[in-house]
């Protein structure tokens, strides 16, 4: 078997000869690491926040090896001192974009013929650099950019994102076995080719790794990407295009394009060499793309692939027989961490009659305890402020209403602040309808929203749950009887693409629980596990007859 740690390197994975690539390639999840005081990652991490916390870096766009400026000028600001402009960078107009997908399609063919060796040699290297010397660069871009704590950073723009580069590649690499069967005569191969044209990568603000990976993965099968970073992600997103650049990634295989989400839809959608999507954000835009790709189908070389997930209405439910302290832990850490930004967040939860008393008591016991600050200056902050001023006036709305509701009563939180910051303290509401909005529509941000049933209600409940929101991307059951957990498999089996028993809704490790979710959730593609791959690669089957021909008739004509 061949083995990959985290010291691999890339001469090593040049080395791969034909045959060694169809081996297993064994790979593990990058460590968390602790931070704790005095520890070495601690100390590092803080010296690269105060040379970081009050500059603004300049990032362009770059199409091949050409810095481009524009004269629409933008900033990346802080979300927790919205003062502080983080990133200057420009958006890309249309001419080029236009450019960028030309120098793309000229050198999509070289990059694809390309070993897949050399090609998952880029991001094993990546993936080594960022686990090491660039590890706190990465993270301390995350934490000011994009307003989340350290350990938030970690899971991130460290581990996750390590991950993704690791196990996309090891997938690749693996891929090559997966031969057809020969017969006598003959023999038979599938030949992985990327996609005929390019992939536009538009990725979220919420997760360094998602657009690490919504970037690189088409690149290692063979494919030239247009990458679309987030306006609140540029400066941690460029970082990471930065470090594929060095450890190999070639001009013109990936762009790095900040632009303005409809001029850049409307240019790739346009293209009549667009081969994928590859998309994470909100319903209504990813279903704008798909409509625009449908109406240009006659002009496409190829049937795009369309590849998006697009966030959730993410549900605890809890039985009778849940153990409360474990409700009340998970639930405040998937509700709150990151303020409640995750696609993954818990933001409904559904509590049995006979355990709301003490989970109610002891979930506002526990808020008391928790600190929303400035995650740089305080690493005990549990949470910071939301991304910008747009989501902070969102939430707020929500909470206007809230207050003003006869069927929502607010029983924690409530309150905003936007004079220094985008800060929402953590908010927990109580509905006596299970139907209402705030348990339907997606808000993303630090608010709880909380349904009390009968305990004799529970499978009404259950299908409850199953059809009040469009979502379905993931949901946790906590029921110590397992008769109530089994039911609630069954009942919520489309309800959730990741689904939880006694755990809560966040925390997906790539590889052990490889993420997405269906209906109104994206297309559930699972990025991180072994089929993910498949999705930007195009295959040709080939025979070869190694027997002549001798006769056009068959027997059976004698």
């Amino acid at each position: 078997m061949l083995r990959v740690t985290a010291a691999a390197s890339l001469q090593s994975w040049r080395g791969l000869t034909g045959s060694a690539s169809r081996a297993a390639v064994s790979v593990r999840n990058e460590p968390i690491l602790g931070f704790r005081q005095g520890s070495p990652e601690r100390r590092e991490l803080l010296q690269e926040l105060e040379r970081l916390k009050s500059g603004t870096e300049e990032i362009p766009c770059v199409v091949g090896d050409r810095h481009v400026w524009t004269a629409d000028v933008r900033y990346q600001l802080c979300p927790y001192d919205h003062a502080h402009k983080v990133a200057k960078f420009c958006y890309a107009d249309k001419a080029l974009i236009e450019e960028a997908i030309a120098a793309s399609v000229a050198a999509r063919r070289e990059w694809d013929l390309r070993d897949v060796q050399d090609r998952a040699a880029v991001l094993f290297k990546a993936a080594d650099v960022i686990a090491g010397p660039a590890r706190s660069q990465v993270l301390a871009k995350t934490m000011i950019g994009q307003g989340k704590t350290v350990i938030q950073a970690e899971i991130d723009a460290a581990a996750e994102l390590v991950d993704f580069l690791r196990f996309n590649a090891k997938h690749a690499l693996e891929l090559q076995g997966a031969q057809p069967l020969d017969a006598d005569g003959s023999t038979n191969s599938a030949v992985y080719r990327g996609l005929e044209g390019f992939v536009a990568a538009v990725a979220p603000f919420n997760f360094t790794a998602i657009g690490g990976n919504l970037a690189a993965t088409p690149a290692v099968m063979g494919n030239v990407v247009l990458w679309k970073p987030s306006d609140a992600a540029m400066s941690a997103s460029y970082a990471v295009y930065r470090i594929l650049r060095d450890c190999g990634l070639p001009p013109d295989v990936i762009q790095f394009l900040p632009a303005d989400g409809p001029v850049f839809g409307d240019a790739v959608t346009s293209s009549p060499h667009l081969a994928g999507i590859n998309f994470t954000g909100s319903v209504p835009t990813f279903k704008h793309l798909w409509k625009q790709v449908a109406q240009n189908l006659d002009a496409y070389v190829a049937f795009p692939r369309l590849a998006g997930e697009c966030g959730g209405k993410n549900f605890h439910l809890v039985h009778k027989s849940a153990d409360v302290r474990s409700v009340v832990n998970g639930t405040l850490r998937s509700a709150f961490e990151y303020g409640g930004q995750k696609c993954s967040a818990c933001s409904r939860m559904y509590v049995s009659a006979a355990l709301w008393p003490d989970v109610r008591g002891r979930l506002l016991d526990a808020l008391r305890d928790v600190r929303v600050g400035d995650p740089v200056e305080d690493f005990g902050t549990f949470f910071s402020a939301v991304i910008d001023r747009k989501s902070f006036a969102r939430i707020e709305k929500c909470l206007e209403e809230a207050r003003s509701s006869p069927e929502l009563e607010i029983v924690a939180g409530g309150r905003c602040d936007d004079s220094k910051g985008y800060f929402v303290e953590p908010t927990v509401i109580v509905t006596k309808d299970p139907r209402h909005p705030i348990m339907s529509e997606e808000l993303f941000g630090p608010v709880l929203s909380v349904y009390v049933y009968e305990d004799d209600d529970y499978e009404d409940v259950l299908r409850l749950v199953d059809g009040t929101s469009p979502y379905a991307l993931t949901g946790a059951v906590f029921a110590l009887d397992t008769s109530a957990a089994k039911r609630a498999s069954e009942i919520l089996r489309n309800a959730a693409g990741n689904f939880y028993i006694n755990d809560k809704s966040t925390g997906s490790v790539v590889a052990q629980q490889p993420f997405g979710g269906a209906r109104a959730s994206g297309t559930n593609d699972k990025p991180g596990g072994p089929h993910y791959v498949l999705r930007w690669t195009s295959p040709q089957v080939v025979k070869e007859t190694h027997v002549p021909l001798t006769e056009w008739k068959y027997p059976y004509m004698a």
